[in-house]
Order: structure tokens, then C-alpha cells, then sequence
């Protein structure tokens, strides 16, 4: 038999497969029940709550129980069990076996409606509890978005916890705040048997990414060359990592505040656009643009509700969190300062691991096609040396190039109050002049490096072998980042490659290096450059990395399909986002288009089959009857045959006497003419000797 769970244990908390849900739920499945009362401070004297309680001994976790927003989501290993409610009295029966009920409102609205129902039938069952029954809500800071300064003198001062009676909510967030002042109201009437909290979160971010995720895939995809930024960016939006809340929410529940309204904000005030440029700098194009905002309603990623969230302008301190709770922060500071591990997070949680590849091979060999195959095939980037120099050089010359603009006043002796209104923009601009001249510097430090380089790389390619035997065995330094994981070198005998390229027809050819000086050239060289034991193999084979050989001359395939078949096999499965909507709508459509002729195909045949069955019916119909008039023939001249015979013994012996008989017969016409028939046979039989007898 189960042992019973440790006071406080279990939890119930519903949509665990969603993101907020799946968060918090592995949080606190591997948290220890009443870790945070180790270091926190004594409730003051005269609470109505019940003290704190010494944490377990044991290191017992949480118990994680709850329902799920898609029944068919795979199995959550953090939670002992999972619940398809069918109906509120099942649902009653599970929230009445568990100590702690999380509800989340932040991210499915239809579970508002459940939430409040939920807290108001635990409330009636208030009498039957034998200890005490925590519910926190978990609800979002858009319940403060329509809430003006109280201060007009000091409009930049947050909002904080006991401000939460002024609150005023945005629109579309009125069922959320509803929510929030009934559920409370609930836990004022016998707090030692059952206590409400509300947890009013901040946009949360972390993981797999909720709000955000639109810019994190975008980024991640890079299809476009800049990342919008809705209207002027300048909103400040409340955040907060996904596990600082649930870290948040085990406070709540261990230390059962005085408090009922808590913020789950973390302690930084970035704006929209602060945020979407650190994205798009540290996992995107680095590039950012203000689009309309009415161009976000057009998006087909983002509904209503985020959109809304994105437009958020509030300035919010948790400071009853920061003064009562024992918090050891994941995220403190915001997604800017933690960006580095929130983004590594974020690709681990999406499985979105880098894949690296390096197709190494003699001129003629198909690097680039098998290479572009590569990157159809596992949607990465394909990356041409020449070319990303090429671009990398412009670009920075472009930066260079640029002259910081100074903006100076025109009027000397302005009033001050037109001073004051150009202020901010002054500033704006000041800030954006310092960092383009910090990256104008950098830009050129850049650009002189690569210059460098490449001059060198020339000085030594007209050096002779001394130098590059003096060179030999030192290890380059290397970025772990851009290492490839992945090394497949091409084979190829050099008569196979000359006979490829000749075969390319002269538009192939042209400015290209396969024209036949250059080709022999570039090929003479590669084999020089690896033929010495030291190459860019044997490199990659002391760092671990061993380079998979490919002869793509046993294929004897000019385009490299099974050559780029065999590495994709060696590679594995893609590690990336699964199919955009459009790629999706397009493999439906050729599948049904596929499906349709796969069915019109399977009915001409059937139909074909029918016919030539028809037909074979038919003439195997046709067959039998020619057989059976054939044996009619047949049997009719055997029975010709067989019957002549017989015919002429009874036309000479029987028919005779017979036709006499029957003449007699109707001359007389007697009362028994059979008899009479047979009598005169018998008397007048030829074979009968009546003298004898």
C-alpha cells in the first residue's frame, strides 16, 4: 500500500502539457517540500496564518498531479499522474486529494470559468477539511495594464503590491481580474482551513519560450534580414523566466504570506524593443525595424491576447517578494542580462541543437551541390567562404564609410521650455550617435583584421615549403561555436574529375573555375596540400572529430543524389522547427493531388481489368458454345450412324407386319385396339410357324 504523502506534498495543477504548466510542473517535482523555510525569516508575531513549519527531513518532493489541455500529449515524466476529466465532480475529487491547487489563467482563457468554479466548490467543502487546502492562481500583470500613474509628478514610479486595489485592467483581460477578486475573496472567510493566493505574472519567457517565441523562431529561421518591432518599441513590458515563477509559487505555498496579492515581476524594465534587439543580436540577423502596428494584426503566429501583451506599458517592483520571500533567483536581472542562457535553454528545450557540417573534397567533386542538397534538406545556412567574405567586407566598409551626425542647437538662448520637449529626443539620438561610433571602431578593427589575413594568407601561398614545414604541427585556435560536428571528405581519382567536368556544357562553365587551366590548377594544388600528413583532416581528427570518407566515383551519379542519400544517413534526423503552415499546405496539397491520381490510376486500372475480364468472359463464352454445337454435331452423326442399322432391320422385319396391324386395327376398330394390335402381331409374325405349333 502507498504511503501517505508528506504534509503540503501534493500539488495539483492544471494543463500541465502547456507551456507555463510543463515549467512549473518540473520545477517543483524535483523541489524539496519547505526548502525555502531554511533561511527565511520568522512570520511576525500576531499573524493570522499558521506559523511555518520545519521543512522535511527527508527531501521529499513534490507530488504533481493535474489535467492536460490535449489528451493525446505524450507522457509527462514529471507528473504521477494525469487526468481527462470528464466531468466537475471527478475534478472535485481529484482537487479535494491534493494540499496545494495551482490554476493557470495566463495562457488558455477558457479556464477562467474552471478556475473560479473550482476555488468556490473547494470553499463549500470548507467544513470536511482536515487540515489546511491552499489555491493560487496563477494570473498575469494585463490586470494592471489600464492603470494610470498615481503620481503625476513621478510618472516613472512602479507600480507595486499594495497598489493592487487601484488596479484597472486592460479590455480584454476584465475575466482575469473578475477572476482575481473572487477567488480572494474566497480565502478571507476561515484562512486556516483554506487560503487564496493571486500571483499576478509577469510576460513570462524561459524554456521553450511563451510570448517571445514568435521573435525566437523567427530568429532562429533567419528568413528575414530584420526583426520588427510593432509601433516605437519604447513599452515597457513586466518579465519574468518561467522558473523565478515557479519559484515564486513554492514560496507561496510554503510560507503562506499575510499577503494575498503578489507580483511575479523580476527586477529589470526593458522595453519591447530593448528586448526584441537583444534577441534578434544574440540568435537572429542582429537587425531590427519598426514596422506599424497595425502590421502585427496581420500576422497569422500571433492572436489577440499576445498581441495585447506585446503593447503593455507598465513599470512594476515586486517589493513584498523581495522583503518576505526567500528567493534564489534563475533570472533576476531579465532576459537582457541572462540572454546567453536563455537562449541555450531555449534551443535545448525546442531541440533545436546546431548542426554543423563540412564537406571537404578536390575541385569537380560536388561540395557545393551535395552541400546545398544538405541545407534544402536540414533547412540550414549555406555558408560560401568566398561569398561571406565578400558580404563581411562590405558591410563593415558600409559602417565605416557612415560619418556620426552631431545634432547642436540652432538657436542659442532657448526658452526652456522648448528645451525641456526636445530633451528626450536629444538623448535618443545621443545614445544612438555613441553606438555607432562604438561600432564604427569595432567595424574598422574588423576590417583591418580580415584585411590583414588575407593579405597574409597571399604572402604565404607564394612562400615555399620551408615556411610551410615551419609551420607544420602548430594546433590553430579554433571557436567551439562554429566547429563543425560533422566532417565528410569527397574521393575521387583525378581522371574521374577531369571526365565530369568535361562533360559540363560551356554555360556551366563560364565564370566559374572548371574552365580547364583553372581546374587543373585548383586541383594540382589540393592534392598538394593533401598529400603532406598534416591537413585539415588530420586537424579535425585530433580534435575528435573523424572525417567520414565518401568516393562519390563509385556512385558514378552526376548530380550526387546518393552520395548526399548516404550522408544524410549518417547524419540523422533534422534538428530543427518541423514545417512552416505554408510547407504544410503545400505537402497536403500534393498529397491530396498525389492521393487523387493514385485513386484514378486505381480505378483505370480496375476499369481495365474489368474490361479485359468482360472480354475474356465473352470469349470464353463464345468458346463454349462453338464446343457444345461442335458436340451436338457430334452426337447427332454418331446417333445417324449408330441408328441405320437398326433402321433397316425394322423397315425389313417389323415395319412390314406392324403397318398391316394398324391397318386392321382401324378397319375394325375394336373395344381394346393395343390388345388387338399385339394379338395380330403375334398371329401374323413372319419367324412363327403356326403349323408347326
Amino acid at each position: 500500500m502507498e504511503e501517505e504523502a508528506p504534509r503540503g506534498r501534493r500539488i495539483f495543477l492544471n494543463h500541465l502539457d502547456s507551456y507555463c504548466g510543463r515549467s512549473i510542473g518540473k520545477y517543483l517535482s524535483t523541489s524539496v517540500v519547505g526548502a525555502t523555510l531554511e533561511s527565511a525569516e520568522d512570520e511576525e508575531e500576531g499573524e493570522e496564518n499558521e506559523p511555518p513549519v520545519d521543512p522535511t527531513s527527508t527531501g521529499e518532493t513534490y507530488e504533481i498531479v493535474g489535467t492536460l489541455s490535449n489528451p493525446e500529449s505524450a507522457d509527462l515524466q514529471f507528473a504521477k499522474e494525469t487526468y481527462a476529466v470528464s466531468s466537475q465532480e471527478e475534478l472535485l475529487s481529484h482537487l479535494l486529494e491534493c494540499d496545494i491547487v495551482l490554476y493557470n489563467i495566463t495562457e488558455d482563457v477558457s479556464q477562467i470559468e474552471e478556475a473560479t468554479w473550482a476555488a468556490s466548490a473547494l470553499h463549500k467543502e470548507i467544513e470536511t477539511f482536515a487540515k489546511q487546502k491552499l489555491f493560487i492562481l496563477i494570473s498575469t500583470i494585463m490586470t494592471w495594464a489600464n492603470t494610470k500613474p498615481f503620481d503625476p509628478e513621478n510618472p516613472e514610479a512602479p507600480f507595486i503590491e499594495e497598489d493592487f486595489r487601484k488596479r484597472r485592467s486592460h479590455p480584454g483581460f476584465v475575466d482575469h481580474l473578475n477572476a482575481e477578486k473572487h477567488i480572494a475573496k474566497l480565502g478571507k472567510t476561515n484562512k486556516k482551513k483554506f487560503s487564496t493566493y493571486v500571483v499576478a505574472s509577469g510576460h513570462q519567457y524561459g524554456a521553450e519560450e511563451g510570448l517571445f517565441h514568435y521573435f525566437f523562431k523567427m530568429c532562429w529561421l533567419g528568413e528575414t534580414p530584420a526583426i520588427p518591432v510593432f509601433g516605437d518599441g519604447k513599452n515597457i513590458i513586466p518579465t519574468i523566466h518561467v522558473r523565478d515563477l515557479a519559484i515564486v509559487l513554492q514560496n507561496v505555498a510554503e510560507l503562506k504570506p499575510a499577503f494575498q496579492y503578489v507580483l511575479g515581476v523580476d527586477a529589470s524594465m526593458h522595453t519591447l524593443r530593448e528586448l526584441i534587439k537583444c534577441i534578434s543580436k544574440n540568435i537572429g540577423p542582429g537587425k531590427i525595424e519598426k514596422v506599424p502596428k497595425e502590421n502585427a494584426f496581420l500576422s497569422k503566429e500571433l492572436t489577440q491576447m499576445q498581441l495585447d501583451m506585446l503593447f503593455v506599458n507598465l513599470r512594476m517592483e515586486s517589493l513584498y517578494l523581495k522583503e518576505n520571500f526567500n528567493i534564489n533567483w534563475f533570472a533576476e536581472t531579465g532576459l537582457i542580462d541572462n540572454i546567453a542562457q536563455v537562449v541555450l535553454e531555449y534551443k535545448q528545450a525546442r531541440g533545436l541543437l546546431p548542426l554543423k557540417v563540412y564537406i571537404h573534397g578536390p575541385p569537380g567533386s560536388g561540395k557545393s551541390t551535395i552541400a546545398k542538397e544538405l541545407c534544402k534538406h536540414y533547412k540550414l545556412h549555406y555558408v560560401s567562404t568566398n561569398d561571406a567574405i565578400s558580404e563581411k567586407i562590405a558591410d563593415l566598409e558600409q559602417i565605416v564609410a557612415k560619418e556620426p551626425v552631431r545634432v547642436e542647437s540652432e538657436v542659442e538662448g532657448e526658452g526652456e521650455g522648448e528645451r525641456e520637449g526636445e530633451g528626450e529626443g536629444e538623448r535618443l539620438v545621443e545614445e544612438e550617435e555613441e553606438e555607432e561610433g562604438e561600432n564604427i571602431e569595432e567595424a574598422k578593427e574588423f576590417l583591418d583584421a580580415i584585411k590583414e589575413n588575407m593579405q597574409q594568407n597571399k604572402v604565404e601561398e607564394d612562400e615555399g615549403e620551408e615556411e610551410e614545414e615551419q609551420a607544420a604541427g602548430k594546433m590553430p585556435k579554433f571557436n567551439q561555436i562554429i566547429i563543425p560536428e560533422f566532417i565528410f571528405s569527397l574521393m575521387a581519382s583525378d581522371e574521374f574529375l577531369i571526365n565530369r567536368i568535361i562533360q559540363l556544357s560551356e554555360s556551366e562553365v563560364a565564370g566559374t573555375q572548371y574552365t580547364e587551366e583553372q581546374f587543373l590548377e585548383a586541383l594540382k594544388h589540393f592534392r598538394k596540400i593533401n598529400a603532406d600528413d598534416v591537413t585539415v583532416l588530420n586537424y579535425f581528427d585530433e580534435l575528435e572529430i573523424h572525417p567520414q570518407f565518401v568516393d562519390v566515383a563509385v556512385y558514378e551519379d552526376f548530380e550526387n543524389r546518393l552520395a548526399v542519400s548516404k550522408i544524410i544517413k549518417d547524419v540523422g534526423e533534422p534538428r530543427n522547427y518541423g514545417l512552416t503552415d505554408e510547407e504544410k499546405e503545400v505537402l497536403q496539397r500534393q498529397a491530396a493531388e498525389e492521393q487523387l491520381a493514385k485513386e484514378a490510376k486505381e480505378k483505370a486500372e480496375q476499369e481495365r481489368k474489368e474490361d479485359k475480364e468482360r472480354e475474356e468472359r465473352k470469349e470464353r463464352w463464345e468458346e463454349w458454345i462453338k464446343q457444345q454445337e461442335e458436340v451436338k454435331k457430334q452426337e447427332q452423326e454418331l446417333l445417324e450412324a449408330q441408328s441405320i442399322p437398326l433402321r433397316n432391320y425394322l423397315m425389313k422385319h417389323v415395319m412390314p407386319t406392324l403397318m398391316q396391324g394398324i391397318n386392321e386395327c382401324c378397319r375394325i376398330r375394336p373395344d381394346d385396339p393395343v390388345n388387338f394390335l399385339a394379338e395380330y402381331l403375334f398371329k401374323n409374325s413372319p419367324d412363327i410357324d403356326w403349323n408347326k405349333r
